[in-house]
């Protein structure tokens, strides 16, 4: 009896294991390609505002996201929504990763989390500095990485006039 016992023991130690990792798919290619998806995905808003979103958001139904000061997840329609009517107030729009970090679970599929740095420009000349903190999960689709769901929150909110 004591053996079994024993033996059960080892074998719910074994059990506790870190899980082997997969060696099916390159994840600092897939790094590397995700940080700069992210990386033209901030250009591309500091030169085009809040609408230059659209190309990274995955547009599938399983794309959800909870923005800042939302309790519930929105589709990519209330998304789309909320941007446009955003976009219309602002002149200048500016982000930055403070801290990014990538983590891929397959060729096509990674989970990221990270804080951003933002400075807008209101039409009427007000500044506005925030950082965000985000996660979320990103796909891959023939068109490349986009944002398939995740939410975001202000850390902190800063204004000058």
């Amino acid at each position: 009896m004591k053996q079994i016992l024993y033996i059960y023991t080892i074998l719910a130690l074994i059990s506790c294991d870190n899980p082997q990792k997969s060696s099916n798919f390159d994840d600092e290619q897939i790094i590397d390609e995700i940080v700069q998806m992210f990386s033209d995905y901030h250009t591309d808003i500091n030169k085009e505002g809040l609408t230059a979103e659209f190309f990274y958001l995955d547009k599938s139904p399983e794309f959800f996201w909870v923005p800042p000061g939302y309790k519930s997840a929105l589709h990519y329609d209330s998304v789309r929504t909320i941007l446009e009517a955003n976009a219309k107030s602002l002149r200048v729009v500016k982000f930055e990763w403070d801290t990014l970090q990538v983590f891929p679970l397959s060729n096509t599929i990674a989970n990221y989390t990270g804080i951003v740095n933002g400075q807008m420009i209101d039409t009427l000349g007000i500044e506005s500095k925030v950082s965000i903190i985000e996660s979320g999960t990103i796909i891959k689709r023939e068109s490349g990485w986009k944002l398939l769901n995740g939410q975001s929150a202000i850390l902190n909110t800063k204004t000058e006039n």
